[in-house]
């Protein structure tokens, strides 16, 4: 148990300052330089690169005329991926390519790479655009020998406008401000939030001092080239807000909940206190009423003990001793019994009163969300760059047990799960507020590096299964806290989910069993 813990606290130290939750990096996970290299009789005659970018875990988007000369010669022209991380290059072949949109899908073997998504909303000009890949210019500058060309390293990214929509050669290309330069060719030019626009392929002449401008293939363009290749990808509509505007609302919204419990809070301090008052009066009042019932009742004991006493002195008038004596004890009785009545008449303290509860109206008792749910993104509270945003299914056991297959622990109030996947490269957050019925997906995309301490994190935590060993679920909350502390301070993705009973009834009842 020492040398685990010992283990944990080195990978936090070595972890100590994580790279900040910056998506075009997160992108250029993705990046990749495309090498061809052209050989004849076992002696290099043509040597090239260019970009590319993942749009599967072993597939890349380039241009056709980077691989142009491996798609007619594949026998002489080598081609080679370059990734962005690691320390390997891979060969690849081209298995589609299309000249008139200047397109080509490459696919390899030996990694899988983080894909990236397309953008399929609108641009509007002037958006900011940042263009990812490998100029030429600087891989010259820079490379000290022809194996610098073949190893890992991170791309150039350089940031412009968009100026427009225009048609090149009857393609529908990007035009922008980005500068790019040869090698820049088949990178991705993308939004703020790291989504791919297009596809880099040229640049204007600047003759006599002119104003370079640089061309990319649309993102519709791209779109239908890889439906024609059958190649699946992914693809996010929603607007691109920063980390920052969507704090800033979590901020807001968090301090509008505040006022509102404080409000909620003094509304109820002042319905406590009118409760109170009105339970005082309705007190007060029987109080009084019952004082009032005991002196009548006194008052009558008295005049009956009275009426007694003189009864017994007409009988001893009368010589009738005995029936007189009873007749006087008789009258002392009650007599007495006025007194003590009298005497114990109720009082009144103010301290002692209890207001009752208030019945609650039908319907609105409130029971943690659990059950068969189906769960719907609620964009206003969401940032969404990568992911899909489908409906989710989560069936809610007791003791935390989601799916019927995965334990969460014990977060305060919620039930929370923090997922390092073996493929994948990116950290989830996963949590689930049975209050509110609130699921929430949190997401960090991670570098290489990063997973891979992410995932030594992970190998301390032994908890896979659902159990009802609270125990063991409060060893899982612990473990998860050192990886939940090793991520980066900001986040890329919150994926924020509103949950129903999947049967249509609120999510608060829970469905009946069947």
């Amino acid at each position: 148990m020492m040398r685990r813990l010992l283990i944990v606290v080195a990978l936090l130290f070595a972890w100590a300052a994580p790279a900040h939750a910056d998506d075009i990096s997160a992108s250029a996970r993705g990046v990749v330089r495309i090498v061809t290299i052209a050989v004849v009789d076992d002696e290099v005659v043509g040597f090239g690169h260019g970009s590319g970018f993942a749009v599967a875990p072993n597939r890349v988007v380039t241009n056709a005329h980077v691989v142009d000369l491996a798609s007619r010669y594949p026998d002489n022209v080598v081609i080679g991926v370059v990734p962005s991380e690691g320390d390997k290059s891979y060969q690849g072949k081209v298995i589609k390519i299309d000249q008139a949109r200047d397109l080509a899908l490459i696919e390899f073997t030996g990694v899988r790479l983080p894909p990236l998504t397309l953008f399929g909303g609108r641009i509007s000009d002037g958006d900011s655009l940042v263009a990812l890949g490998y100029p030429g210019n600087v891989d010259v500058a820079t490379a000290r020998s022809a194996a610098d060309f073949i190893k890992p390293q991170s791309p150039v990214r350089s940031q412009g406008g968009f100026a427009g929509l225009r048609q090149l050669s009857g393609v529908s290309v990007l035009l922008h401000t980005a500068s790019i330069a040869r090698g820049n060719s088949g990178g991705p030019l993308l939004d703020r939030c790291g989504r791919v626009l297009g596809v880099n392929s040229a640049i204007t002449h600047n003759d006599d001092g002119d104003s370079t401008f640089a061309f990319a293939i649309a993102g519709s363009e791209l779109a239908a080239f890889l439906g024609e290749a059958k190649q699946p990808f992914a693809t996010v509509d929603m607007p691109c807000t920063s980390v920052e505007e969507q704090m800033a609302q979590e901020r807001s919204a968090d301090e509008k909940a505040r006022l509102a419990a404080d409000e909620a809070s003094r509304a109820n301090a002042a319905r406590a206190e009118a409760e109170r008052d009105d339970a005082i009066t309705q007190a007060r009042n029987r109080a009084e009423t019952a004082r009032e019932n005991y002196m009548a009742g006194a008052a009558v004991l008295l005049v009956l003990g009275a009426l007694a006493m003189g009864g017994a002195g007409l009988l001893l008038s009368r010589e009738r001793k005995r029936e007189a004596i009873w007749v006087a004890a008789g009258g002392g009785v009650l007599m007495l019994g006025a007194a003590a009545l009298f005497l114990s008449r109720p009082g009144f303290d103010e301290a002692t009163v209890v207001p009752l509860p208030k019945a609650v109206a039908a319907g609105t008792t409130s029971t943690a969300a659990q059950g068969k749910l189906v769960c719907t993104l609620v964009p206003e509270r969401s940032r969404v760059i990568v992911s899909p945003t489908d409906k989710v299914d989560l069936d809610i056991g007791e003791d935390g047990c989601i799916n019927g297959r995965t334990q969460y622990a014990e977060s305060g109030t919620h039930w929370q799960r923090i997922l390092v996947p073996d493929q994948e490269a990116n950290v989830s957050v996963l949590d689930f507020d049975p209050a509110t019925a609130t699921y929430t997906n949190t997401r960090y995309l991670l570098s290489s590096e990063q997973m891979k301490q992410a995932r030594a994190l992970r190998k301390g935590v032994p908890l896979k299964e659902c159990s009802a060993d609270q125990a063991k679920r409060a060893e899982l909350a612990t473990q998860q806290q050192s990886i939940r502390t090793a991520l980066p301070p900001v986040y890329n993705e919150k994926l924020v989910y509103k949950c129903s009973a999947s049967d249509g009834t609120a999510a608060g009842a829970t469905p009946a069993a069947k």
